[in-house]
Order: structure tokens, then C-alpha cells, then sequence
């Protein structure tokens, strides 16, 4: 089991770094698309592949985004149902979950995704809008986001089977801050560490 919380402890560390890496492009798109509408407005200009770029941009954040949902469990629930369990009885609600639908889930989507990357790389197929982008790289975030999911999904199973053995915490606790507050709070804690860095 302890080889298997490192390798928990690994995924997450990824999951952490692609997740927060993905919150920026929601910075992206919403700047192209406050420059697109300026430049439309002012200049009675626009431009198919600035539309374009954006749902391209919030494809990624949502399937990159997936697994680092399922890290920071701040996923959909149906909280005051589970709620009324024990901690065992959810955490194996959860190794059901993740056994019986998530991972099917996850292997059908990139099977089936992976065949439209491909077929777009190979022809260079382009958006039928005038001037508009490539489609392999919307393409290719199928099966990366699946995939992605799939792995996070082990090491959610590992975390589930740690506390089930009791040989680790119980991530689906409800009690202390919330995530989104945590992430609040670690998110001021880098920008104070960064501008203590930058002072010296």
C-alpha cells in the first residue's frame, strides 16, 4: 500500500499542476474575447478564428479540468443523500463509482476520440468557417481529458481502499474549510511567497 500512496500522492501532484495550469485559459478566453467584441465594435472587424479559439480554449479547461475536479472532490454530489451514510458505506459508494462507471466511461470516450485526433492530424482538416482553425487540437483534447480522468481516478481509488484498510485519510470528509476555500487560500499563499521572492 505505501508504494501505492506514493503513486497516489505522484497523480495528484499532476492532476494539481494541469488543473491550475488550465484555470489560466479561462484568463485567455476572456481576454480574446473582450478584445474580439472591442475590435468588432470599433473597428467593425472580426474574425472566425478569434470565435473560435475561445470554445477551443473552454474545450480544454473542461476536459483538462475533469480530473483536477475529481482531486479536489468538487464534483457534483447528491451531498444529502451520501450525507446520511457512514464514512465506509460513501467511500465504497465511491470504489463502485469509479469501478463500475468512471473507468468504462473513461476507456470508451478515448477509444472513441482517439479516431477523430487522428483522422483530423492525418487530413488537416480545417473549420468549414472562413478562416477558421485547425481541428486536431479541440480533437486531441478528447481522449488527453479521458485519459487524464481515467488516471486520477486510480489514485482516487487508492485513497479509497487506504481509508477502507486503515492506512489513510477520509477525502470524502466534509469537515474544515471547503475546497474552493482551500485553493483561495493556497492561491494568496503563492502570490505572498512570490512577492516575498521578488523583494529580495
Amino acid at each position: 500500500m505505501l508504494f501505492l500512496l506514493k503513486l497516489s500522492r505522484l497523480i495528484d501532484a499532476l492532476g494539481d499542476l494541469i488543473g491550475k495550469s488550465a484555470m489560466w485559459l479561462i484568463l485567455a478566453a476572456t481576454f480574446i474575447s473582450a478584445g474580439n467584441a472591442i475590435v468588432r465594435k470599433v473597428f467593425n472587424v472580426s474574425s472566425n478564428g478569434l470565435l473560435e479559439i475561445q470554445w477551443y480554449l473552454f474545450a480544454a479547461v473542461f476536459m483538462l479540468g475533469g480530473g483536477y475536479a475529481f482531486l479536489r472532490n468538487a464534483h457534483v454530489r447528491i451531498d444529502f443523500i451520501s450525507g446520511k451514510f457512514s464514512p465506509r458505506t460513501r467511500n465504497w459508494i465511491d470504489v463502485a463509482g469509479i469501478l463500475i462507471f468512471l473507468f468504462p466511461m473513461c476507456y470508451m470516450m478515448a477509444t472513441l476520440g482517439w479516431p477523430l485526433f487522428e483522422r483530423a492530424w492525418t487530413s488537416g482538416e480545417m473549420s468549414s468557417n472562413s478562416g477558421g482553425l485547425i481541428r486536431w487540437p479541440v480533437y486531441g483534447l478528447i481522449p488527453l481529458g479521458f485519459t487524464l480522468l481515467f488516471i486520477q481516478g486510480i489514485s482516487e481509488l487508492i485513497k479509497r481502499f487506504a481509508f477502507l484498510t486503515g492506512q489513510g485519510p477520509d477525502v470524502l470528509s466534509h469537515s474544515g474549510p471547503s475546497e474552493t476555500e482551500l485553493l483561495a487560500e493556497q492561491i494568496a499563499a503563492d502570490e505572498k511567497a512570490r512577492r516575498a521572492g521578488a523583494a529580495t
